[in-house]
């Protein structure tokens, strides 16, 4: 009994032993990375490799030395297997999530995604959660809260996620302008069209290599990406609604300068007036 008992705390002490010598192997090539690699995504990219190749490197060595046992603890481990994934259901989904965003890749570092209900870009993907700086909330329009928000990686199954930037950085924005019945909403239509179709230009390029590039693996296709105006007649006006490409992480800069632009052509023309609402009080 002493003997079989000393046996297997041989057995405990050279895999702690392999497990301490390969994690520090691997804190030693993480510190040479981060002296070498500049490149802040490359070199994040990197130290998970190492990390990872350093995981798999425990449990195969792990495995060797415990290799001419496993006969024998194959009862045990399945009955100890079969408790931990009725209480631990949630942790193995966790895993089970995180397998699934390393190799189908729905969204990676540096993405802007919206994922479990938050909107955010993409800081660090761990083994239990993903972590994303989160934008929008309480700041108006795509902007970052300062906040960093860490989402379990089970919810990859149970809500959808929404990659703002992967394969095509681009979305459509629109920005919605009200003037008066009395304005010349024609020439202030013809006005929005011009400055967004200068943004466009600005992008043009880029945005059909994107297309082409996202033909590839999707069925997409896009008939029209030249930006246009729509026209609508509200209680107190005609609501233009001028919808545009932009990158999905400078929507509110565009946005800024594109309002900027339309309000100062509309300045220089008499015949265009903002409207707002308005209210008549008669007295008898």
């Amino acid at each position: 009994m002493n003997i079989e008992l000393s046996y297997q705390m041989i057995k405990m002490l050279q895999s702690l032993y392999a497990i301490v010598v390969i994690y520090i192997i691997a804190l030693i090539v993480t510190r040479s990375i981060n002296k070498r690699v500049h490149d802040l995504k490359r070199r994040y990219d990197m130290r998970k490799r190492s990390f990872y190749v350093a995981g798999l490197l425990m449990i195969g060595i792990v495995g060797i030395i415990w290799i001419k046992d496993l006969r024998g603890l194959t009862v045990v481990l399945s009955v100890i297997g079969a408790g931990l994934v009725v209480s631990l259901a949630e942790v193995f989904l966790c895993i089970a999530g995180w397998f699934l965003i390393i190799t189908r890749r729905p969204f990676d570092t540096g993405d802007r995604i919206e994922f479990g209900g938050v909107k955010g870009d993409v800081i660090d993907i761990r083994l239990f959660q993903t972590s994303l700086l989160e934008i929008g909330n309480w700041v108006v329009a795509d902007q970052s809260t300062g906040r960093i928000v860490h989402i379990p990686n089970s919810m990859i199954f149970k809500s959808p996620s929404f990659n703002y930037t992967r394969g095509f950085e681009f979305i459509w924005n629109e920005v919605k302008i009200v003037v008066t019945f009395e304005s010349d909403w024609k020439k202030a239509k013809a006005i929005m069209v011009k400055q967004a179709q200068k943004e466009g230009n600005r992008i043009k390029e880029e945005v059909d290599k994107r297309i082409r590039h996202m033909s590839k693996h999707y069925l997409i296709y896009y008939e029209k990406l030249t930006p246009i105006v729509y026209t609508n007649i509200i209680e107190n006006g005609v609501e233009l609604s001028l919808r545009y490409l932009t990158q999905a992480k400078e929507r509110r800069h565009t946005q800024d300068e594109l309002c900027q632009k339309i309000l100062d052509e509309f300045e220089n023309e008499k015949g265009i007036n903002f409207a707002y609402p308005t209210y008549r009080i008669i007295k008898n």
